[in-house]
């Protein structure tokens, strides 16, 4: 599969991320594509700007971890630096505090860990093409998204969500599908429906990526 749109263009890459097998593993799939060439791989964040900032790459993979220097630091760098390259974050949870911190950082694109590598070379795609992904679809742009939710919670300070539609938000954020919600909570899929409905109104999200982006910036799970 040739990720770039034309034979004539290289995505220059860099990746950046704390384990080695992390970062051989991701230089191994990449390689084999036509159009791609990774011109670093290192792992620590700090000397990652310096890199970037050298070597001027279309695109820096930054796999977030539980440990070292947090990626909001190396975000806050690149933003500050006004580079161009752009930033597509690795990361094991799509709705944590730290990939929200990425997104108004200026990164480009969120992908979960555990994709199929077709789902990393779209995002690439997409990236390149000047468009916004995350987890698994492309979406029109994050910034507006944020913008979006952060009006809808000061129109409603405590979101008015019932406990049972907190604990539906609870099983989304966790990756259940409307099946799997429904069984776990002996409920009809139509009624799950029924309440994501409701919840999407009630907090002006309109897909189940941006649900997990709204509960992650205002910790509306936490202490639940």
């Amino acid at each position: 599969m040739t990720v770039v749109p034309s034979q004539t263009t290289l995505v220059r890459i860099i990746i950046a991320g704390e384990h080695p097998i992390f970062r051989h593993g991701l230089r191994r799939l990449l390689e084999a594509q036509s159009g791609i060439r990774i011109v670093r791989e290192i792992g620590d964040g700090a000397a990652a700007v310096a890199l970037v900032l050298e070597l001027e790459p279309d695109i820096l993979l930054l796999g977030l971890s539980h440990s070292k220097r947090p990626a909001a630091e190396t975000m806050r760098e690149l933003a500050a630096s006004k580079t161009t390259t752009r930033t597509i974050v690795l990361t094991d949870r799509v709705d944590s505090p730290e990939v929200m911190s990425a997104l108004q950082l200026g990164a480009r694109a969120v992908v979960p860990k555990d994709s199929a590598p077709d789902v990393l070379f779209k995002s690439i795609q997409s990236v390149m093409a000047g468009h916004y992904w995350i987890g698994h679809e492309q979406v029109s742009g994050a910034v507006t998204s944020l913008r979006k939710l952060e009006a809808a919670r000061r129109r409603s300070k405590a979101f008015s969500l019932t406990r049972r539609e907190i604990e539906i938000v609870r099983a989304v954020v966790a990756g259940h599908t409307n099946k799997e919600i429904a069984a776990r909570s002996s409920i009809s899929e139509n009624t799950v429906k029924s309440h994501l409905t409701h919840i999407f109104n009630k907090l002006g999200a309109s897909n189940r990526v941006e649900l997990a982006l709204f509960a992650a910036h205002h910790r509306l799970l936490d202490g639940v």
